[in-house]
């Protein structure tokens, strides 16, 4: 296997789990704080009666984390990719200079991520924002409802998960490419016109 596609695989990974770990002790915290049984539906009620022993909140939770892993993936690839692109552009960029054009990058990509993210719960929970607006319920009614607090913790922990995977992701590629970079003296087959010759850069893609 490519070793550049190996390690730039190994980083994305790296960096999707430490951000899926913040995503969890933080959705732990929130469903703890906000006293979330996670037994809100009729499905969710089903299964409570089925196997009692089956925690709830701790069903609540690993949603959370599934839900947030399909846009935290694109998010840690893309950063890292990037970043591998900006060294193959420049590879006499030191890891500093990657990490601010990396972040540069992100900065834009986290934004369209967070508004598909939040696009999304609220979608799902467009019924029941409907009912509650039909019935004219005051906004401090609807946020205390657990329905409701559900998505709203949903939508923070995951958008919190998603804004902290793209430094800690960008910061590791950045590291890792930098330490694969050829010493500066060194003589480059392609630039000194060797036929056939590819620069170790240049071997993945």
């Amino acid at each position: 296997m490519c070793h550049g596609l190996s390690a730039r695989t190994s980083v994305a990974v790296l960096g999707t789990l430490i951000s899926l770990l913040l995503i969890g002790l933080l959705g732990s915290l929130f469903i703890g704080w906000a006293s979330l049984s996670g037994n809100t539906d009729d499905n969710t009620g089903l299964i409570h009666s089925l196997y009692p022993d089956i925690d709830m909140s701790g069903l609540l939770l690993a949603g959370v984390i599934i839900g947030s892993l399909g846009v935290l993936d694109d998010v840690t690839v893309t950063q890292t990719s990037a970043v591998w692109e900006l060294h193959q552009a420049d590879p006499g960029m030191g890891p500093r200079g990657l990490y601010r054009a990396g972040i540069r990058i992100g900065r834009d990509h986290i934004a369209s991520v967070v508004n598909t993210l939040v696009l999304a719960y609220a979608g799902a929970a467009l019924p029941l924002l409907l009912l509650f607006s039909i019935a004219q319920s005051s906004m401090g009614t609807v946020a205390n409802s657990e329905l409701v607090a559900e998505e709203i913790v949903r939508t923070l922990v995951g958008s919190i998960g998603l804004v902290a995977s793209v430094p800690v992701t960008t910061a590791l590629a950045a590291l890792v490419v930098s330490a694969d970079r050829p010493a500066s003296g060194a003589r480059s087959p392609r630039r000194h016109g060797e036929a056939g010759a590819v620069a170790p850069s240049e071997a993945c893609v």
